[in-house]
């Protein structure tokens, strides 16, 4: 049993990081998120929009779902820390701010989307009635990596896909 006080972003990150593998064997872009209160997890996510049929089931928000239901409340414990493996939308920065997480660790920054330092920096408006904390670049290269794999992946696919339909129609002509 691992000693409770020697746990590290690292620790809770790497469920994270499974979790987004679970999305990429489902096809489904590969971001997993854990929530973690003392020192246990108590929900967990990954990305399933495609197979849900759901715009809204990012990790973050099946993990937040999950957490919920566990503690039968949509409020979050005091020291609930989510670990995501990308940088939040703002969607799901909407979504962490009403469960009142304390803190949000991620992986990778989201050049495109991410709304907490890259894109959209929502708490530098000053609107919000919670603010949590956030720190970015925990197993930073990892989690980049598995995604720049996954698109790599899906791009060769499609290049395949265009080469055998290209040799269909060439064969029926």
């Amino acid at each position: 049993m691992t000693d409770v006080t020697q746990l590290t972003d690292e620790y809770w990150m790497q469920f994270a990081y499974e979790q987004a593998a679970i999305a990429a064997s489902k096809q489904e872009i590969p971001v997993g998120a854990v929530i973690v209160s003392q020192n246990r997890i108590i929900g967990a996510g990954h990305n399933a929009p495609i197979s849900l049929n759901d715009p809204t089931a990012h990790a973050e928000v099946q993990a937040l779902r999950q957490a919920c239901t566990n503690l039968n409340n949509y409020r979050l414990p005091e020291d609930a820390v989510l670990y995501v493996t990308l940088e939040p939308c703002t969607m799901c920065v909407g979504a962490l701010i009403h469960a009142r997480v304390s803190k949000v660790v991620f992986g990778a920054t989201e050049p495109k989307a991410g709304s907490l330092m890259s894109v959209r920096r929502l708490f530098e408006t000053g609107y919000y009635n919670h603010v949590f904390e956030y720190e970015a670049g925990c197993m930073q290269e990892q989690c980049s990596q598995q995604l720049s794999n996954f698109f790599k992946k899906r791009r060769e696919q499609k290049r395949l896909q265009k080469l055998q339909e290209k040799s269909l129609n060439d064969q029926n002509h």
